[in-house]
């Protein structure tokens, strides 16, 4: 097999990927869900079998907990709307919901005046919220659907110039004595809410109980922008990490069919993931819970839920307990999450369901930002990856393109040989494995260094779409947005004329005439693929092919000199 049949192979092999995955996509994809078709949930099932709590004696199994609130109704029974303004999110709290959350820093589209992205929404069409409440034995705790009151005065709240946090009260009051402070604190430039509960029991009897925390949603129907768009087929679903399995998730059409979630965790978070953007609860690193999925199927429209039970407190007549979380709402940004420091936290930037190319994808992430740093444009310092990579190449590459040149050179040869054997393809072969013995030719030696050519550039595709630093980063005139396709399609016709020249510098060696046919159609094939990706990713394909191609013109136009001044009477045909 020689190296053009090689590269036809692994070319074709990467269009078919790409081809898979959009298959794979329509396949998968949950339907879309118009607004009439979303009705009111019913309670979800009781979360039965959670082992006893530390310090709650003797509970065998948990209390039902409050089902999600219903999808169109209006808000959950509690006092009203508190709105929380931060320089980074808009937040809309009910009590024991968090029902609304706009992202003030990224706006729906890159026009002037675009509206921000709201994240959580408790409208029928974007319904997505954070709710979190209380279950005891006795029935007596507060909801996230009903209890908790408002103890502030203000319903509108700012975090102001130079203040560091605000902080806005909650507070239940049971009938038997015991209260419950819950206290929201949103931090300046922090995409975390810190949930603190406290509870003071000033009756006669303990009181022992179980905070729940969890996220439901009915999926986002999705534009469509193309059939490579990223988002189309971006993981969206729930996902969470415990420390012993490490991180899992499942898509929303996968909740029933994979069976049912009862995982007794120690920490650990759970997650509601799409493009881009997500939402968690991030319990305390000892706190011990039971996660779970639930999937609720309100007048035949799916809405979908994930759930933390736990931890449970046991408060003695005049003492106190307390528990905490953090609730992350906003983007995938790698650094920030990172200073989370939660352990499994940045598999929430779901470069790959594999952990070899999700460790390859944060690894070229990290080299793209300190570039980023460096040039103050993700356009250039994706330019600037390709420079590092090609000469991290450099040996296969330039081996690469000997190799190329040498059998360039070998061409009139092997002319000669398809002329004295004709048809038997059997003896032109043999001939030909013979030349290149002789010559001492690797056939294949030109094909191995575009293995990891490929395994890059797939990781690009997820590293550069997933990212969403690069969410409406321009590059220059006319690319304004780095993950949506290239307007104009100029980066794609670049991309064929590089190809195209590159195939001029190519040797034909031992083709035939079904190989030329495909070896010409290919710049063609494609360009019209990445017409519809990413336009960092295909700047990335044009920096390299372009890069590529003064590579193999600089050896080929070398060795053609070296042999012209050298012996090149030894070349001749012998036989």
């Amino acid at each position: 097999m020689n190296q053009t049949r090689a590269f036809l192979i692994l070319a074709w092999l990467m269009v078919a990927t790409l081809l898979w995955m959009e298959w794979g996509k329509e396949k998968s994809a949950p339907p879309a869900l118009p607004p009439s078709a979303v009705a009111p949930a019913s309670t979800v099932p009781s979360a039965a079998g959670l082992a006893a709590q530390p310090g709650v004696p003797g509970a065998p199994t948990a209390p039902a907990v409050a089902g999600a609130a219903a999808v169109a109704s209006a808000a959950p029974a509690t006092d009203a709307p508190v709105v929380v303004n931060t320089d980074v999110l808009k937040v809309i709290l009910r009590g024991g919901e968090v029902s609304e959350a706009d992202l003030l820093r990224y706006p729906v589209g890159t026009e002037p005046g675009s509206p921000p992205m709201r994240l959580l929404a408790h409208d029928s069409t974007l319904y997505f919220v954070a709710q979190s409440g209380w279950v005891s034995q006795g029935g007596s705790a507060p909801t996230h659907e009903s209890g908790f009151r408002y103890a502030g005065d203000a319903r509108e709240l700012k975090l102001g110039d130079g203040a560091k946090d605000i902080s806005v009260p909650f507070v239940w009051t049971g009938a038997n004595g015991v209260t419950i402070t819950r206290t929201y604190t949103f931090g300046r430039s922090d995409y975390v809410i810190k949930v603190r509960d406290e509870v003071s029991n000033a009756g006669a009897a303990a009181w022992q109980g179980y905070v729940y925390r969890q996220l439901s949603r009915v999926p986002r129907e999705l534009a469509r922008k193309g059939p490579f768009s990223p988002e189309q087929y971006s993981f969206q679903g729930a996902a969470w990490y415990s420390p012993t399995d490490k991180y899992e998730k499942r898509k929303f059409d996968k909740f029933a069919a994979d069976g049912n979630l009862n995982k007794q965790v120690t920490g650990g978070w759970i997650a509601m993931l799409q493009h881009h953007f997500f939402a968690a609860w991030i319990p305390g690193e000892k706190d011990q819970g039971q996660f779970s999925l639930e999937q609720l199927n309100a007048g035949g429209a799916p809405q979908y839920l994930i759930r933390d039970l736990g931890p449970g407190v046991n408060v003695a007549p005049g003492q106190k307990a307390s528990t905490e979380a953090r609730l992350w709402v906003g983007p995938k940004l790698v650094k920030a999450i990172e200073a989370q420091k939660v352990q499994g936290l940045d598999r929430a930037v779901d470069f790959s369901s594999y952990s070899i190319f999700a460790t390859l994808a944060n690894g070229l992430f990290w080299l793209l930002d300190k570039l980023h740093g460096l040039f103050g444009n993700w356009g250039w310092a994706i330019i600037g990856l390709v420079v590092l990579l090609k000469l991290a190449l450099y040996p296969l590459s330039a081996a690469q393109y000997k190799s190329q040149a040498k059998m360039r050179k070998f061409q009139p040869r092997v002319a000669q040989l398809k002329e004295r054997y004709g048809d038997d393809k059997q003896k032109f072969q043999m001939a030909l494995m013979e030349l290149y013995k002789k010559e001492k030719i690797n056939p294949v030696g030109g094909c191995l260094p575009l293995l990891p050519s490929i395994i890059i550039f797939m990781t690009l595709y997820w590293m550069l779409a997933e990212s969403v630093e690069l969410r409406h980063a321009p590059w220059t005139l006319w690319i304004h947005d780095l993950t949506s396709r290239d307007p104009f399609f100029v980066l794609p016709l670049c991309n064929i004329a590089i190809m195209w020249a590159t195939q001029k510098l190519t040797p034909m060696t031992g083709m035939d005439p079904t190989q030329q046919k495909m070896m010409q159609f290919m710049p063609l094939v494609f360009g019209a693929i990445l017409a519809f990706l990413p336009a960092g990713l295909v700047l990335y394909q044009v920096a390299n092919g372009g890069l590529g191609l003064l590579q193999q013109w600089i050896t080929t136009k070398r060795y053609a000199e070296e042999n012209a001044s050298g012996g090149s009477g030894k070349d001749k045909d012998k036989s």
